[in-house]
């Protein structure tokens, strides 16, 4: 199975993602802040990172690069989850290394979309 991590500071979203991700058969871990993502993904890389744009006292863009230096293969293939549809924000996440995004709030068939042409889900998923 595929693991991905869920980084929100609302237990709500995370709950909800959680409930899709495990539905489409990830296993699914959460944390609440960007410092909760470093750490998880120095012990252990998830395949996905489904990252809030806007985590409180968090700059996204640093933590993206911080992300992409845990791993010299591509992985995790981070998801940013925003409730802006700001063109500058958005293009800043992808330039720091977000490789897609989506807005919340998202749902099943959004979710397995966004991952199916990512390549992290099949027909057969």
């Amino acid at each position: 199975m595929k693991q991905c991590l869920i980084v929100d500071d609302s237990r709500i979203i995370r709950q909800v993602a959680r409930h899709i991700l495990e539905d489409l058969e990830f296993v699914a871990e959460e944390t609440q802040d960007g410092v909760g993502a470093i750490e998880f993904c120095r012990n252990r890389l998830p395949d996905l990172v489904l990252l809030d744009a806007n985590l409180p006292n968090v700059d996204t863009p640093a933590l993206l690069r911080r992300l992409r230096t845990l791993s010299a293969d591509g992985r995790p293939y981070v998801l940013i989850c925003t409730t802006e549809n700001d063109p500058e924000m958005i293009a800043a996440a992808l330039e720091a290394g977000a490789d897609e995004y989506i807005l919340k709030p998202f749902d099943r068939a959004l979710m397995e979309d966004k991952l199916r042409d990512a390549g992290l889900m099949t027909d057969s998923s």
